[in-house]
């Protein structure tokens, strides 16, 4: 999208998991290791603290939630900046901090900046970040540890001409997660626009109902690619696309919320361009969906499914592994996709994403053996097998 039955981990068990892993994937772009989290930045010469404060506000709408993924351990967030003075601020970098002992975790630094913090209204000189007096920004914050030692709270210091601005502390365990089954059967999935900065899921941030949110914040594009192409044939015939009519599945024992049904398909964009179907709106941007409820305030939404496949309704209850729908190519979806994202509340694009482990899946190594993942979120581009029969919980 441009624009049940479950089990809990505990974040130490999380992590002790994946200090252990034997193979551990490349970073996403825009996260940066940590390494085992005891801190290697220095923060000393930074300037003194002044009076009156420096007014540039720092906050957090949503605080992580440590999650296992490619062999490591990430926190993802962000940081809205704005600026409460009557004058510039060049932003240089921001400093992460151990809340509990003061040690510097990851400083994101001047080079970093430009493609890490998204200001409000943009960017005229192309350079550093500056934020214009009254403006906001949007930092975009990955952090990967390899190690257990990842701290209980967190704090930010933005660093800016020869001054500094500290945020509050954040917690690192917002919310509980949930270990779900696959969305998908079979083989060669790509989870494309996870959480690089370079999705347009991870930078998502979009203001509906007088509120800024990140639904999308961990948001997956299922595709399937052959020599590179996502079809075989005729690229605006979307049944010649080799997601198009695959099986989705529920993820958990649980309720749908909400269904929709009655959206064409678009056909397929291609090198002469892209037309939806229908015009796209805040109430059909999503096309053909299913929202389930999985419990804890949160709920597993699927968009962009087939017209007439969706075989469920609000009310109706389902067990993980049911077929509910099939993919499709409606709503806001250039090409056949199952768009899947986990948030806090039903709706596509008013809610905050939260992160989810699904319960095993093998992965595509890049020598292009099959491993087996227990308990992880895929990372950006991975290549994963859901196996021929998803259906059921594992035991």
């Amino acid at each position: 999208m441009r624009i049940g039955s479950f089990s809990r981990i505990s974040a130490a068990g999380l992590c002790a998991m994946t200090a252990l892993s034997a193979y551990a994937q490349a970073l996403p772009s825009g996260c940066d290791s940590v390494g085992n989290g005891a801190g290697t930045v220095s923060s000393e010469g930074a300037p003194a603290p002044v009076f009156p404060p420096i007014q540039l506000e720092i906050r957090t709408p949503l605080a992580p939630t440590l999650f296992a993924g490619g062999g490591r351990s990430f926190l993802l967030y962000e940081l809205h900046l704005h600026n409460f003075s009557d004058q510039a601020l060049p932003l240089r970098g921001i400093e992460v901090i151990n809340a509990d002992n003061g040690a510097v975790l990851d400083l994101v630094k001047e080079p970093q900046l430009k493609e890490r913090v998204r200001l409000a209204g943009g960017d005229d000189d192309g350079g550093v970040p500056r934020l214009a007096a009254g403006q906001g920004a949007v930092a975009f914050l990955c952090l990967a540890f390899d190690t257990a030692a990842v701290p209980q709270a967190l704090r930010h210091r933005v660093l800016l001409d020869n001054a500094f601005a500290d945020s509050a502390s954040i917690g690192t365990r917002a919310n509980k997660m949930h270990v779900l089954g696959p969305p998908l059967a079979g083989a060669n999935w790509s989870a494309d626009n996870g959480f690089s900065i370079q999705s347009h899921h991870r930078i998502g941030v979009f203001v509906a109902g007088g509120l800024a949110y990140n639904a999308r914040r961990y948001a997956i594009d299922w595709k399937k690619y052959q020599a590179g192409a996502t079809f075989g044939g005729d690229a605006r015939d979307v049944h010649a696309h080799f997601a198009y009519g695959q099986d989705v599945l529920a993820v958990a024992d649980g309720r749908i919320v909400a269904a929709r049904n009655d959206m064409p398909d678009n056909i397929p964009r291609t090198k002469d361009g892209f037309t939806p179907a229908v015009a796209i709106t805040m109430d059909n941007i999503a096309g053909n969906f299913v929202v389930l409820d999985l419990g804890d305030g949160q709920f597993a939404q699927y968009a962009h499914l087939q017209p007439g496949s969706v075989r469920v309704k609000a009310g109706d209850r389902v067990r993980r592994g049911q077929l509910i729908a099939h993919v499709g190519n409606s709503g806001d979806a250039r090409v056949p996709h199952l768009h899947f994202q986990v948030a806090n509340a039903p709706d596509f694009l008013a809610s905050e994403g939260l992160p989810y482990l699904i319960d095993h899946f093998k992965l595509k190594t890049a020598e292009g053996a099959w491993q087996t993942r227990k308990r992880e979120f895929p990372l950006d581009a991975s290549v994963v097998d859901f196996g021929a029969d998803a259906k059921g919980p594992t035991k």
